[in-house]
Formats: structure tokens, C-alpha cells, sequence
């Protein structure tokens, strides 16, 4: 894909067609009163000069890994004649880490660690021409023809049973019914439980808009779920993937479906519209429901394979040749991200929060804790390589973010481990070359490969590339510590010149000496 070519191709002109699909109110109430007045106000209120051209204005609500790669999209939707569709405002709480967020925005640089060097380039060239901005400032909310929703849902795991964290997100909604415009969009991109736009969001909408003097449907709601997979495709898992969406009206369904044209390449990625905006929300929910369930199933083979001296990994890239097997999961170190960590329990949350109901999903809870537990396994399998105990043993951990390619360190399975290891009396030094802060543990983490003089062990966690193309001989030196490759890390070839050289090396799924 060039990345500035135009999406969709519909309609060259579409920067007003997202305004008229969504559906005039003649005479209705104008913006609340100090609401921001025009893109250039705010553009001078953060430091940026933007030039005045009449276009839409799309505000991002969250700029998190998903709201910030969102915000760069937008801003780099073009028309048939290559000029931008859309003025972006990215707008984020006034918090330190929102006022970091923005900070990174209005500089032109993305606010997280990643590898994805065309959403460098594309922030860049936004940057350049002013059309996408940050702000703590919810006034412009006011401004826009299009919000897109991109604020956290979060569960409470300190409940029993867990609970989902309703307030923040109602406070977020609540904002946007008091602020948007008549006429104006909002597509909820977050994952919430199935439910969630027809139960919580449409009642809060009608009740501020009633307020405000104006008909329930003065602004149209829609669900959009988003794919995005942070990392090296990080723009392209948007504006070259596929989207589901759907209404809370037939006229809000339109609307959002000129948007997403706008904005994603749909003529190679078609829309999938769904009739409820609550089947909308259940999809992304049952998304990764499945694909959790999926990787927790692999974790008893991968015991299995260990058992019995057999290379899972081998036999999987056996069975996936077969068309319906082609997306087997193979053994890894865990699961992490703010994602297949608790979206498998959103349908029963919500269940029992938005529909009075009880409804058991028992694979999806076994999955999430299943998935939990997995970096133990591998904790379990350096124990035994160590002689049945950690005390007093130095272990060096390659990886602390929760994937590839990308510094994101929510819920990291490298957390559980780190724990449990300190638990059981060992010394962990961790590396990643993606993360220098470690909130959740409170660690800086050394820019460059530590040593491996003085270690015991070395456990690879995370794919990196670095990692993948680390000359391990040169490394080590004479140092001979356990290598213990929790996520297929090293290649055969690795594996076999650094056992030729008396390292022991195991690996998560395979058997002993594989």
C-alpha cells in the first residue's frame, strides 16, 4: 500500500459526506457555551500553527496504543486529489500520562515505543501539515463531525468474582453527550460487553440531550471494534483490515459506514455490517475469546511435547499445511496486552451487569486463567534445569513486553514470572530493547544487553529482533549459563552451535535437548 494514497475511492469529496449522512438538525441547539470554535483555535492554544481549510474535524477520545495509532490514521486519509480528509484533535485526560501523550502528539512524535516505520512517517507528514493535534481540552469535543471513542473499559481483579469498572468509562461517555455538536457522529471503537452502546451509552446520550433541549438521535452512535495489532504493521492493521460495525440507527450506520471509508482501504478490506450495534460489540468480544482459548488449549500439549521428547512446534507446522488448521497457536511464554487478558469475561460481565442475567462461559474463564499461569510453566521447567531451586540464582530475562515489536508492558506474562521468581529467592535482571521504564514492577531497565558473566540463566521471553539475530557466542564469551527459549526464539542452527559449545539449552514445547 502507498501510504498516501486514498481510501475507499467512493467519493473524492468526502470530507462533508460523513456531515450529511449523519443528518442535519435546522434550528437546533448550538454548541455549549466556551466550547472551542474552530481546529485553528485550538491549534494555537497547544503551540501549533495550523493553516484554515474548512475541513471536517475528527476528535480521537483516548490516546492510548490504540486512540494515538487511530488519531495518525485519520489524519492521513486523503481524497482522490491527495489532499487530507480530515482535521484530527487527539484528545486525552490531564493527566501525567495523557500530558505525555499529547506532549508526543503536538511534536510530532507517537507517544509508545514501536517498530512500525510507516506510523512514524505518517505522524511525521501530519505533524507537518498541522492537521492533527492533542489536547487535554474536552470544549473541542464540540467541534467535531466524528468522535471516535477509544477510552478503557477496565475490570476490577481485587473482586470476587472480578468486576467491570464502569465510572471512568460513564464519566468519558458523559463528557461527549454534553459537548457533541447536532448532526455529529460517535463510533465507540472501545471493546466493552455486548450491551454496552444500547444500555449505557444511548441512555446517557438521551438523558444530556434532553437536557440540552434537543431529540434523542441529535448525535448518532455506532460501534466500530478495533483490530489494531501493535507492532510492525501497527498503521496497517487499520487502514489495511478489515472492520465490523453497526448502528444504534439505520442513519447512524450509514454515517459511520462513509467514515470508515474514508479512512480504511475497504475495496481490498470490505466492511461487515452487523444489525445491532450489540452484535457488533459480542464480535469483537467472541474475537478474542477465541483466539485466548485457542493459545490456553496449546498449554497441555506443550506439557505433553516437554514429556515426551517431542518438538510441538514441529508437529504443528505439520498439521497447519492442512487449509482448516492453517491458524494452529503454537506454545509460547503467555499472554498479555489489555486484550485476550480479560475480554474473554466481557460477555459474562456483562451478562450480569447490562441484562440482569447470569450466563456461564466456563472455556472463556478457564481460558483467561489458564493463559494467567502460563509464564509459571516455564518458571516450573528453569527450576528443574537449575537443580529444583531458584534460591540464590541470578536469572537474566529477555523480553518484558507483552509481544513483539511494540514497548507495551500491561498485564506482560514477564510480571507473573519476574514475581514468582523473587518469590522463590532468585535474582531477575530483565532487558527489553523497546522498554526503559517498567511501571508495573518500577524498574528502568538498561538500555544495552546486560552481561552474561554471573548468570545462571537466561530466559528469551519475547521475540524481539534483536534477540533473533544476537550473536549468542560473542555474547556469552566463556560464560555457559542454561538457556531456557519460552517463545521459539533461537533457530535449530542456534540452539545446535550453542549445545556445541556446552550450553544447555531447552525450550518451552519441545523436549529435552530439541
Amino acid at each position: 500500500m502507498s501510504a498516501r494514497s486514498p481510501r475507499g475511492g467512493a467519493h473524492p469529496s468526502a470530507p462533508s459526506s460523513v456531515a450529511s449522512a449523519a443528518g442535519g438538525f435546522p434550528g437546533a441547539a448550538a454548541p455549549p457555551t466556551g466550547a472551542a470554535r474552530t481546529f485553528e483555535d485550538i491549534a494555537r492554544a497547544v503551540g501549533r500553527a495550523a493553516p484554515r481549510t474548512g475541513r471536517p474535524v475528527v476528535c480521537v477520545q483516548g490516546l492510548g496504543f490504540v486512540g494515538a495509532a487511530m488519531a495518525v490514521a485519520v489524519a492521513s486519509a486523503q481524497d482522490a486529489e491527495g489532499q487530507p480528509r480530515y482535521d484530527v484533535i487527539g484528545v486525552d485526560l490531564p493527566t501525567e500520562a495523557g500530558r505525555a501523550r499529547i506532549e508526543a502528539l503536538n511534536a510530532g512524535r507517537f507517544p509508545f515505543a514501536s517498530r512500525d516505520e510507516q506510523l512514524a512517517g505518517e505522524l511525521v507528514r501530519a505533524h507537518e501539515r498541522a492537521n492533527l493535534i492533542a489536547t487535554s481540552d474536552a470544549a473541542v469535543f464540540a467541534l467535531a463531525s466524528v468522535v471516535v471513542v477509544d477510552i478503557p473499559l477496565d475490570v476490577d481483579w481485587d473482586t470476587d468474582p472480578p468486576a467491570l469498572r464502569w465510572d471512568g468509562f460513564r464519566r468519558g461517555i458523559t463528557t461527549l453527550a454534553r459537548m457533541m455538536s447536532p448532526g455529529s457522529l460517535a463510533i465507540l471503537e472501545s471493546t466493552v460487553p455486548p450491551g454496552t452502546t444500547a444500555r449505557v451509552v444511548a441512555p446517557i446520550f438521551e438523558q444530556e440531550l434532553k437536557a440540552r433541549g434537543l431529540p434523542p438521535g441529535a448525535v448518532n452512535l455506532a460501534h466500530s471494534y478495533e483490530r489494531v495489532m501493535p507492532g510492525r504493521d501497527y498503521l496497517e492493521s487499520i487502514v489495511n483490515f478489515w472492520r465490523v460495525y453497526a448502528g444504534h440507527t439505520p442513519a447512524a450506520a450509514e454515517a459511520c459506514e462513509r467514515f470508515l471509508r474514508d479512512v480504511i482501504h475497504v475495496d481490498r478490506h470490505p466492511l461487515a455490517r452487523l444489525r445491532s450495534t450489540t452484535a457488533s460489540e459480542l464480535g469483537k468480544v467472541l474475537e478474542n475469546a477465541y483466539r485466548a482459548t485457542t493459545i490456553a488449549f496449546m498449554e497441555e500439549w506443550s506439557r505433553f511435547a516437554e514429556g515426551t521428547g517431542v518438538d510441538l512446534f514441529e508437529v504443528v507446522d505439520a498439521i497447519r499445511v492442512r487449509p482448516t488448521h492453517s491458524n494452529m497457536r503454537t506454545p509460547g511464554f503467555g499472554v498479555g496486552g489489555y486484550c485476550l487478558t480479560k475480554d474473554p469475561l466481557f460477555a459474562a460481565l456483562g451478562a450480569r451487569d447490562l441484562f440482569g442475567r447470569e450466563a456461564a462461559f466456563p472455556f472463556s474463564a478457564l481460558a483467561v486463567q489458564t493463559n494467567r499461569l502460563m509464564p509459571l510453566a516455564s518458571l516450573e521447567r528453569l527450576q528443574d534445569l537449575l537443580g529444583g531451586s531458584l534460591e540464590g540464582r541470578s536469572i537474566l530475562l529477555l523480553g518484558v513486553s507483552y509481544r513483539q515489536d511494540v514497548g507495551d508492558t500491561r498485564h506482560s506474562p514477564a510480571e507473573i514470572f519476574v514475581r514468582a521468581a523473587r518469590d522463590r529467592g532468585a535474582r531477575v535482571i530483565a532487558h527489553d530493547p523497546l522498554v526503559r521504564r517498567w511501571e508495573e514492577l518500577d524498574l528502568d531497565l538498561p538500555a544495552e544487553l546486560p552481561k552474561a558473566a554471573g548468570v545462571d540463566a537466561v530466559v528469551l521471553a519475547v521475540p524481539h529482533r534483536e534477540y533473533r539475530e544476537l550473536d549468542y557466542e560473542a555474547w556469552l564469551g566463556d560464560h555457559k549459563p542454561v538457556l531456557l527459549d519460552a517463545f521459539s526464539v533461537l533457530s535449530r542452527e542456534q540452539r545446535d552451535r550453542l549445545r556445541a559449545r556446552g550450553c544447555r539449552v531447552e525450550s518451552v514445547g519441545r523436549g529435552p535437548g530439541l
